[in-house]
């Protein structure tokens, strides 16, 4: 997921305070939560007694209504002895029934949460299923709509879901949260059988219902967190083609045809490239696909959205402005990398959404490094230091469902990168790269997960530089001081985390000296002066004072 250009220049302008104006108000992670934040964020006993194993999703899907109707098969095993879960169901639309076999199950709506209870406690190690049927006119909110009736150019049906930040639960029932996700998914869309419908997953074929609905089925084979499912309805053309044994399957409309198998071409190198650092393209078995939709883009497992003009950049800009993103379609790049990091290696918890964000902005500079080499790479991200804002942590408070700050693109990826000079050796760091992901890979995890697995593969204790650059508001700041008449600089840190040790080049450029400062003064000879000394800030990113 991307911020739009006008979302990311609002929050700057949000930021800054004229004189004499009141202070801006907290940003949105730092001010007090709602009912409906607790809700869906915390991992309660209604949540975490039990584990998802499947859904099974069949929807009827009508245009003309703006509606949606139809059941979630959801299998689960219990982990503790319990007699309610806790599903969720926007608040606008109906719970029209809830069966266990042929049992009505017993249910109490709060906002978007249904409290289900059952007529006797579930057991522990034993699985269940319920069938939970809804119906109703999804509400169309949030940055890209949560599920949307538009119409196309050519004024054909064109329907679409897009609800990482609204939950998942905008239009259709589940267990609405980043923990647990199921092993499996099967995925069946009944729409006007002039429409075609694309989907997460491998297609299994479509039947014709006779009643001028068809009905396509989909089945997705690893696990997905609920976001990422998602329905593309329209007057859709299909052409493909292959990497190695890797389907790619590429869905636009019409008029789009020609433009689209010039763009996503890009495809290919993109998934050579983040295969070459990570490994296999992790969904296989569901292949990979692009799916042209009416906003910018969305990492949908397997079925990545895509609505970037057909134009390098993004939506048409030098999105880093130093001359490199016109080289690339940013959106292919950019959601394509979510396959690895979110998809793949997913948050537990949204207050951890930079392994989504950092890691695949940090994806984008590896991308650009594979393609264009080492300088244009480090370039690249550089770039990024102008859009990062030092307002507040990048990891927010547990529990409390809500997005954290932009900082998590930009600031993340810069900080994956300072780490690539803190190991200071490439063909370390390569390796890291690539076990992590193949560690992390299908699972939930917090950043203590990640922390925990540098820190043992490294050999070292990262923890006050992880905690220092993603729970921590400020940069840490390299202080200089320097005594001319007897030829030496003192040095330190100046960071939140007392702990904070973190090697830096500093000296002269053509022979860099790695120093080991921590947050006490030390001090060492030098013959450079103060204006000669230098510091490797293209390297690390870091505040440098002088005195």
């Amino acid at each position: 997921m991307f911020l739009t250009l006008a979302a990311a220049l609002l929050i700057a302008q949000t930021t800054q305070s004229p004189g004499g104006a009141a202070p801006a108000p907290p940003p949105p992670s730092l001010r007090p939560p709602t009912r409906a934040d607790i809700l869906r964020g915390e991992y309660g006993r209604y949540r975490s007694n039990n584990d998802l194993l499947s859904y099974k999703l069949d929807v009827r899907v009508d245009p003309e209504k703006k509606s949606i109707a139809g059941k979630n098969t959801i299998r689960f095993k219990m982990l503790q002895d319990d007699g309610r879960i806790q599903l969720d169901l926007y608040a606008n639309l109906n719970v029209d029934k809830i069966l266990m076999g042929t049992v009505p199950l017993h249910y109490e709506r709060e906002l978007n949460t249904v409290w289900v209870d059952f007529p006797a406690a579930l057991k522990a190690g034993r699985e269940y299923a319920i069938d939970f049927y809804y119906s109703g006119n999804p509400k169309e909110q949030g940055r890209f709509g949560g599920m949307v009736f538009r119409k196309d150019p050519a004024g054909k049906d064109w329907i679409f879901t897009a609800c990482e930040g609204e939950g998942a639960a905008i239009w259709w029932p589940n267990k609405d949260q980043w923990r647990d996700e199921v092993e499996n998914m099967e995925l069946s869309v009944a729409i006007p059988s002039s429409l075609v419908d694309v989907s997460n997953g491998k297609f299994v074929g479509k039947t014709d219902l006779g009643d001028g609905y068809t009905r396509w089925n989909w089945r997705i084979q690893y696990p997905i967190n609920n976001y990422s499912v998602s329905l593309n309805i329209g007057n859709y053309v299909h052409f493909e083609d292959r990497l190695g044994d890797l389907p790619l399957d590429f869905y636009v409309l019409p008029a789009s045809l020609d433009g689209a198998k010039r763009q996503f071409a890009q495809a290919k190198p993109m998934i050579d490239a983040y295969q070459y650092f990570f490994g296999d393209y992790p969904f296989k078995k569901d292949g990979y696909k692009l799916i042209e939709v009416p906003y910018s883009g969305m990492e949908h497992q397997s079925a990545v959205t895509y609505g970037n003009h057909f134009a390098n950049g993004y939506l048409e800009r030098d999105w880093t402005g130093v001359g490199i993103s016109p080289k690339f379609d940013f959106i292919i790049i950019h959601e394509s990398g979510h396959e690895w990091f979110g998809n793949a290696v997913s948050a537990a918890d949204v207050s951890d959404m930079w392994i989504h964000e950092g890691w695949t902005t940090y994806l984008e500079g590896l991308y650009v490094e594979h393609l264009f080499g080492y300088d244009q790479g480090l370039k690249y991200l550089d770039a990024y230091k102008t859009k990062v804002r030092n307002r507040e942590p990048i990891v927010t408070q547990r529990g409390i469902h809500r997005t954290p700050s932009q900082d998590m693109y930009f600031k993340g990826a810069l900080f994956l990168n300072t780490l690539r000079s803190v190991v200071n050796d490439d063909q370390r760091w390569w390796k890291l790269m690539h076990d992590t992901f193949q560690h992390f890979k299908y699972r939930n995890i917090l950043t203590e997960d990640m922390v925990q697995y540098f820190n043992t593969e490294l050999g070292q204790n990262l923890t006050p530089v992880f905690d220092q650059y993603l729970r921590r508001t400020d940069l840490p700041t390299l202080e200089l001081a320097f005594n001319e008449a007897e030829g030496t600089v003192a040095y330190r840190w100046k960071a939140d985390e007392r702990d904070f040790a973190m090697p830096i080049r500093v000296g002269d450029p053509a022979k860099w000296l790695v120093i080991r400062p921590t947050t006490d003064w030390a001090i060492m000879k030098t013959p450079l002066k103060k204006d000669t000394f230098q510091v490797a800030t293209d390297l690390y990113y870091v505040n440098v004072t002088k005195q």
